[in-house]
Order: structure tokens, then C-alpha cells, then sequence
């Protein structure tokens, strides 16, 4: 038979000239469009953060816990350096409802050395630590405080994102594709971080607070997975710059996520 007129049956055990080439051709397309792929593939993705949550490996960790604006732990490394740990609840949520029956228990806990086994989170300079256990939480006595101080006012542009996913749990944690999971996060009691990027790629983080320096969670959602333009005074608390703004002046920017 011609090329053109060869009719394959599978049970007969033959196949035409034509027949074989015309697949042999559509194999090896198949395979270069695959390889192709693959490469367009890797070539395109974002590189990986060096961030780390070290979930299922519980640490002890101590320190002077402080409750304004977010609750986190301030951790003596040596006899000059600390080091301040926000602290987190499990999945989304803060660490208020592991923290409900030391509270009734102990009273005010603000400045009262503190003991918790949790989770670590950590990225960039910043850590983290997750509670999961109300019972991994106890109080051993009072410690020193620390007292935030001015930077004065900034005007800063970035996102919004909810620290928990974007410092380790969650990879990519910001843009449009994360902005339902950080909504619920910072809903659930996580604080609201706003990152932004200098000309040089560098990364810096604020704490947000309202005008009085109160947390904020459900009033800002709106805004978290978005380009915006935030300004307010700024504090430095240990290892945290925290900003007190005004949500109602945060400018939403028409632009894609900046801190790819």
C-alpha cells in the first residue's frame, strides 16, 4: 500500500513505513516540546528564601515577655545582645489562646519572665515562635522591660504580609496568589508586617499599629497582598522597627507585588 492509504490494525503485528515515521516525528517533538518545558519551567521560578520553620522539632526557649504592641519574647543571647521573638499561635491564630489560662492563673504578664516550647521560625534576622501547647507555657518570675524609641516619621512603600507564612511557613507568602491565606492569618490574631525593598534588594520589616500603637488585624485586610504606600511614626522595639498608622491614609499602588 502508498503511505498516503496505509490503514494500521493493532492485532495484525505490522506498521506501515508512513505510519512509523509519522510517529517516530511526533515522539521526538513530544519530547523536545517536553524538555523545553522543563527547562522554560525552572528557568522561571522564583528563587527559594533562606527561611526555615522547624516544625515537628519543638525549642524551649526564655525570655521577658511583652505584650504592646504584639506579644513576643525578649531573649537574652550574651550580656550585651538580645534578641525579641514574635510569638504565634498555631495555624491561624495568635498566641492569645495559648496564653488564656496563664493569664487567669498569673495575672498581668507583661514583664514576667517566660518560658515557652514552641516552634521556630526564622528569616532574615527575624524569628518567630510558634505555640501549640497552652500547657509548654510558664512564668518563673519578673524581668526588665524595654521601652520603644523614636525613629521619627517615614513614608514607605510595599506589602503587606502576614509574617508567619512570609518568614518560613509558606512559600511564596505574599503577593495576590497568598493574599486569602494571609487575610485569614492576620484575621486570626498574627500581626500585620509591611516589607519593603530598597534600590539595593534589601529587605526591611515594620510592625503595624494603629495611631495609639494598638495591634490591628481585622481592619487592615483590605490591604495585606497588595503594593500600598503606608506613612506614620516610626519606633524602634529591640530588633523591630514598629509604624503607627492611620489605615484610612494607606494608597493602594497599581502595581505588581515589590518584593518578588
Amino acid at each position: 500500500m502508498k503511505g498516503e492509504n496505509e490503514f494500521y490494525i493493532g492485532y495484525s503485528g505490522e506498521v506501515g513505513k508512513e505510519t512509523k515515521k509519522v510517529l517516530t516525528r511526533f515522539v521526538w517533538t513530544a519530547v523536545f516540546v517536553l524538555l523545553i518545558g522543563v527547562f522554560l519551567f525552572g528557568f522561571l521560578q522564583q528563587p527559594a528564601v533562606n527561611s526555615s520553620f522547624d516544625f515537628g522539632d519543638p525549642t524551649q526557649v526564655s525570655g521577658v515577655y511583652h505584650e504592646s504592641p504584639y506579644p513576643m519574647l525578649r531573649v537574652q543571647l550574651s550580656e550585651d545582645e538580645y534578641k525579641e521573638i514574635v510569638l504565634l499561635g498555631f495555624g491561624k491564630s495568635g498566641p492569645n489562646p495559648f496564653l488564656k489560662d496563664l493569664r487567669k492563673k498569673e495575672g498581668v504578664l507583661h514583664g514576667k519572665q517566660m518560658t515557652i516550647e514552641g516552634q521556630l521560625i526564622y528569616y532574615n534576622g527575624k524569628t518567630l515562635l510558634e505555640i501549640d501547647d497552652s500547657q509548654k507555657v510558664s512564668v518563673s518570675g519578673k524581668g526588665d522591660s524595654i521601652v520603644p524609641s523614636s525613629l521619627g516619621k517615614a513614608t514607605v512603600a510595599g506589602e503587606i504580609i502576614d509574617p508567619k507564612c512570609y518568614f518560613g511557613v509558606m512559600k511564596p507568602g505574599y503577593g495576590k496568589i497568598h493574599r486569602s491565606c494571609a487575610a485569614l492569618c492576620i484575621a486570626g490574631g498574627v500581626p500585620p508586617v509591611l516589607v519593603s525593598k530598597d534600590e539595593n534588594n534589601v529587605e526591611d520589616y515594620f510592625l503595624l499599629t494603629d495611631l495609639k500603637g494598638n495591634a490591628i488585624h481585622q481592619d487592615i485586610v483590605p490591604y495585606i497582598g497588595q503594593t500600598s504606600r503606608l506613612k506614620g511614626a516610626v519606633e524602634q522595639l529591640g530588633g523591630w522597627k514598629i509604624m503607627r498608622i492611620d489605615i484610612s491614609q494607606i494608597v493602594k499602588l497599581d502595581s505588581e507585588s515589590s518584593i518578588y
